[in-house]
Parts: C-alpha cells; sequence; structure tokens
C-alpha cells in the first residue's frame, strides 16, 4: 500500500445511512428555500446533486471547518458553481453558516453568499460558475498534494454533466491521469437536463464511462440517488492512488420535488412560494441538523516556503544582445532557491528558455503540453495551496485561448504569473498567426492584473523577481530576439514605474515605447538631435500600473507633443495607456501620435515588418517631426 493508499470506508449502519437521508432532505429543503426568498438561483441542479453531497459530508470529506487553511484538509471545488444553494446550504449544516445569512442574504447585496461561488468564503478555494473551470482548477490542487505537499488530502470535485461539453473538461483528466492523480475525484451529476433541454449524451452512462475510461482515468457509475451506492463509489475512489475517479452518477434534475421532477424549462428558475411551500412540506419541512465532519490527519507539506533565501539574478553587461525571453528563463531559474517557486511549460520550454528551470528544480517544473487552458488552471490550483506558480508559453496562445481562466482566476483574486513570448510582428518569419498582438489589450482590463514589457535582460531579470512577490495576476511580455542592454546590473525596477531617457530642458518631443520599439524610440531620439530636435524618451516597461504623474510631467514639459511606438493593434494597448493616464491633465494643449499595427502583418524579417507596421526608428522620427510643424 502507498502512502496515498486508504482502506475503503467501513460499511455504513442503519442509523448512519438515516442520518444521511434527513441530512440530504435538509439540504433539499435549505436549497429550496434560499432561492425562492431570494427569486432566483438553480434548486433544480442543486436539488439533483443534494444525496451525492450529503454522502460526502458524513462519511468521506476530512475537513477542519474552524481551520480552513489547515494543510492537510480535503479540497471540495463545486465546478458546477451554480448549484451554490447546495454548497451554501452544506455551508450551513456544518455550522459556518447560519440560517438567517443563508436564507436572507443569498443573492443579496453586500452578502458573502453570491449566486456563485467566490473565495470570499473561507471554505471557497476558487471562483466558480464559467463552466468547465472547476475541474481543471482541481488539478493543480492535486498536482500540489502528490508531487509537491506530498499530503493524504483528497481533491474532490462535483461536476454538472452540461459543462462535459467543455474541452478544458477532458484537458483536465488527460492531465490527472498523466501525473496519476489518484487524489483527485470528480463527481458528476447526470441529471440529464441543461439549460435548454436535454444534455449531449443525456443518460448514456456507457458512452460517459467510456470517454473517462480513454482519458485515463477510473470511471465508477452510480445510481446518484442511492446513500449505499454513493457511499461505495467514494471509498473505491479514495483508495485507489495512482488514477484519478470520475463517479458518473446518474440523477433526477428536481429530485425530491415531483411537480418538477425531470422536467425541462426548471433550469435558473427559483420555485415560486406556493410550490416552494408544499415541496419543502413534502421534504419534511425545515429541519436544523448539524453534523461533524470528520477532521483530517496531522501532516505538514514537505516543501517549507522561504520567501528570504538567498539568491543572485544574472547579470549582464551593457550593450550585450540578449532577448528577454532568455533573460526570463535565466531569472526564473536563479529563483529556483526558493522552495515554493513552481514553473509550468505548454510544451514550448526550450523556445520561451521555462525549460531552463527544469534543470534548476526539476520536481517543481509542470509540462502540461499545449492545452493552455490547463496551464492557466494548474497555476490557479497551485495558488490555492500557496505555490508561487509561473506559466509561460507562447503569448499568442497564453493569452487568447485560456483568456476565460484568466478572467476568473481575477475572480478568484488568485495570485499566477503569466509570462508570453514571442509578442509582436518582431517575431519575423512565423507570420500572424504567432504574432501576439492582442494580449495587452487582453489582458489590461483583467481584475488585480499587472502588464510588463521589458526592454532588456536587466529589467526583465529584475521584473520576473518583482512578480513572485507580487499578488493578483502578472503579465510579462517578451520578445523573441536580442537586443543590446541598456540598463545597469543594480538598476531597479518598480511596479507601476518607468525609465526616463536623454530628458534635459530644451526637450520638445517625448517618444514612448516598450519592449522592442523602446530600442526604436531611442535609435529615433538620436536621429532627431542629428538635426537639433531634442526628444525625451520613456521606457514604459509598467503598462499596468502606470506612472501617470512621469507621463502628466513629461507631457508639460514638452509641450503637449506625444509620439507612442507599440508592436501591438492600436485599439486597448500602450497607446491606449497612455492616453488614460493623461485624461485631465492639465495641459493646455495634446498633440498624440500613436503608430501601431494597423493592418494584418506577413512574414518576413523582424526590421522589415517592423518597418513595414510603421513602428521603425524612421517612422517615429517622423512623427515626431510632424508634431513641431503643426
Amino acid at each position: 500500500m502507498t502512502e496515498h493508499q486508504e482502506l475503503p470506508a467501513a460499511p455504513m449502519a442503519a442509523a448512519q445511512a438515516e442520518v444521511i437521508g434527513s441530512l440530504a432532505a435538509q439540504l433539499r429543503v435549505d436549497s429550496i428555500r434560499c432561492s425562492t426568498q431570494a427569486g432566483s438561483g438553480h434548486p433544480t441542479s442543486s436539488l439533483s446533486a443534494a444525496d451525492l453531497m450529503a454522502v460526502l459530508l458524513m462519511r468521506h470529506l476530512r475537513y477542519d471547518w474552524d481551520q480552513p487553511s489547515l494543510a492537510t484538509n480535503d479540497h471540495l471545488i463545486f465546478s458546477k458553481g451554480h448549484a451554490s444553494p447546495l454548497l451554501y446550504s452544506m455551508y450551513r449544516a456544518v455550522g459556518v453558516v447560519e440560517e438567517d445569512e443563508l436564507i436572507h442574504t443569498y443573492r443579496q447585496f453586500g452578502g458573502r453568499l453570491q449566486g456563485h461561488p467566490t473565495p470570499v468564503l473561507p471554505w471557497v478555494d476558487v471562483a466558480t460558475g464559467s463552466l468547465g473551470q472547476g475541474l481543471p482548477d482541481a488539478v493543480g490542487v492535486a498536482l500540489a498534494g502528490r508531487y509537491l505537499d506530498r499530503l493524504p488530502y483528497q481533491t474532490w470535485v462535483l461536476c454538472g454533466d452540461s459543462e462535459l461539453a467543455e474541452g478544458s473538461i477532458w484537458e483536465a483528466l488527460d492531465k490527472a491521469a498523466y501525473y496519476k492523480l489518484g487524489n483527485l475525484t470528480a463527481i458528476v451529476d447526470v441529471n440529464r437536463l441543461g439549460q435548454n433541454g436535454p444534455t449531449e449524451i443525456q443518460w448514456d452512462m456507457d458512452r460517459y464511462a467510456r470517454r473517462v475510461e480513454s482519458f485515463g482515468a477510473y470511471p465508477l457509475v452510480v445510481d446518484g440517488h442511492d446513500i449505499s451506492a454513493i457511499d461505495d463509489a467514494l471509498a473505491r475512489a479514495r483508495s485507489r492512488p495512482d488514477q484519478p475517479t470520475v463517479v458518473l452518477a446518474k440523477t433526477i434534475k428536481g429530485k425530491g420535488v415531483p411537480e418538477i421532477e425531470d422536467q425541462n424549462g426548471w433550469h435558473g428558475k427559483a420555485l415560486p412560494k406556493d410550490m416552494a411551500e408544499r415541496a419543502v412540506a413534502a421534504l419534511g419541512g425545515p429541519s436544523d441538523l448539524r453534523i461533524t465532519t470528520a477532521l483530517p490527519k496531522p501532516g505538514m507539506p514537505a516543501i517549507t516556503p522561504d520567501p528570504g533565501a538567498a539568491f543572485n539574478l544574472p547579470r549582464w553587461e551593457v550593450g550585450e544582445e540578449v532577448a528577454t525571453r532568455a533573460a526570463f528563463g535565466a531569472a526564473v531559474s536563479a529563483l529556483a532557491a526558493r522552495p515554493e517557486i513552481v514553473v509550468l511549460d505548454g510544451e514550448v520550454g526550450n523556445s520561451t528558455h521555462a525549460g531552463e528551470f527544469k534543470d534548476a528544480a526539476p520536481e517543481r517544473y509542470f509540462e502540461m503540453f499545449i492545452a493552455e487552458q490547463q496551464l492557466i488552471a494548474s497555476a490557479i490550483g497551485l495558488s490555492v495551496r500557496g505555490y508561487i506558480a509561473f506559466a509561460a508559453s507562447f503569448a499568442a496562445f497564453l493569452i487568447s485561448r485560456p483568456h476565460d481562466f484568466i478572467r476568473m482566476a481575477g475572480v478568484s483574486q488568485a495570485s499566477i504569473r503569466l509570462v508570453g513570448t514571442h509578442a509582436g510582428v518582431e517575431i519575423g518569419q512565423d507570420g500572424p498567426s504567432q504574432m501576439a498582438l492582442e494580449d495587452i489589450a487582453a489582458m489590461r482590463p483583467v481584475h488585480t492584473s499587472s502588464v510588463l514589457y521589458p526592454a532588456d535582460a536587466p529589467s526583465t531579470a529584475r521584473l520576473v523577481k518583482t512578480m513572485a512577490d507580487t499578488t493578483g495576476i502578472s503579465y510579462l511580455r517578451a520578445t523573441r530576439g536580442a537586443y543590446p542592454v541598456i540598463y545597469g546590473p543594480d538598476e531597479q525596477f518598480p511596479l507601476g514605474g518607468c525609465k526616463v531617457h536623454h530628458a534635459g530642458p530644451d526637450d520638445v518631443v517625448t517618444l514612448i515605447g516598450a519592449g522592442v520599439t523602446l530600442h526604436e524610440c531611442l535609435t529615433a531620439a538620436n536621429q532627431l538631435s542629428e538635426v537639433g530636435i531634442n526628444a525625451r524618451v520613456i521606457d514604459l516597461y509598467s503598462i499596468k500600473p502606470i506612472d501617470a504623474d512621469t507621463l502628466r510631467r513629461t507631457c508639460q514639459a514638452t509641450g503637449g507633443r506625444i509620439v507612442v511606438a507599440e508592436d501591438h493593434y492600436p485599439e486597448g494597448g500602450i497607446g491606449s495607456a497612455v492616453l488614460e493616464a493623461l485624461a485631465g491633465t492639465n495641459t493646455p494643449e495634446l498633440h498624440v501620435v500613436l503608430l501601431a499595427v494597423k493592418a494584418l502583418p506577413t512574414s518576413g524579417k523582424p526590421q522589415e515588418l517592423l518597418d513595414d507596421a510603421g513602428i521603425s526608428a524612421r517612422h517615429i522620427t517622423a512623427a515626431a517631426r510632424g508634431l513641431l510643424t503643426t
């Protein structure tokens, strides 16, 4: 028997089965009461899973509700977050939510019990409600348990059958099987009905089982209203150390309310008051059953965070040509001295240089292959367990495919670090399918996000270190090509700052760039100097948060004349960030030229593409001279 394998639960006594039945009835009653009082919610989706969750609470979940951050607690994630009435009713049953809060504050302004669960509640790990995300997030939690914490906690996930149409669910099962996550159990509430009618597979349980098995997980088909069968399935799931289990529970939507059982058209609808009263009475009326969940075994994670661990960032000489993606790889490898740092790759580690971390700390490097949704979800799950996770891939794919996972990470107020390389037309010959030209616009609106775009190796290394200690969602944009080192090894790059070059009392125009276009701006400033025009240059390495004060002062000092150059589409990029920062400035007149990629690029050499897009030094020089003649 391995360290994670456990004996099945003892046979259930008749008296305990009776209590579980009473608990399931209470969960149904409370789900109806709170949603009817709120006038909205998803009671039918809660009713179908009540028996499943009653058995889990009474027999299998190991959790100290007074210490939700206890390292050995099991995790329970409602991937079908719309079943929040059931989850909150469970919280009432264990005594952490009182009846008044459940019945009178559910879905109400200012309350904790929101329409879909969020970590404003200490027992909720991640925000859910965007279907197909809870199970992928749970993979990250389970990865931490098996490979980092090395603790025997189980991660339980309640899924809906509708969300099994999401590809992210199957990415999750695939990676869970690949990493042998026997500490992960998905419980699928197969109630046959979705929001707009029957689900794709309905009650074809054999078909579900074949799909689950084909992805390497262990399927268990049960009657989702048979307490004994549920108990046996959950016991068998926990006793499998090297394979994730999927309990496929055939259930009836609206179970317990005969008027609406297995009836289409009741998804997302609260029962009317008269129907709710009849249903509650038939279920035995309101009750105040309080249960005690089994406590987890004592234990401590195998890894202890050490944010003060000594390490040396790599150093480069001014003028040396280094790609910022290479600087990221070197910097994050240096950070491996901190045992809480973890890196996840999207099968491009040899290009992003994330793969270098594998040489420094192989036990903390996880390959997610070409599964960008799972890449982000794993980072989120690892963050639940307190790990500082960096996820890296090509920017075009890191930000686009899993953007909803990033958005939901913001709702969860999770802390993850994203590094997108090969951004902009600068990547050259690979062509437009590989060019991230929307990533800054995608990341700026995300709640808690920081957006960073360093121009050289030292600034990249410093910002990687800053990201490790920054809460929220940090995104670093890195370029493919090698560019000269501008800054010395001891230069500091605080979040929300910028760097000013060529500042003088006679400056008449400001050139703003970041990443590759900073180098073009510096070249343009030299070209302008040759004809007697003094240009001030701003390295806007921190796009969000942005140094609005420096931008405003510089704008005023140079007569409101600004040229912004960015290797990005004009909508929502650096130019938009600059104009937002300057809104309301006291400068009498503002003259701004935005140079951005305004047409679909093609393949070509990087400098050819920068020039064709109108963001090279000669275009910046021309724009600046044009401002001085108007």
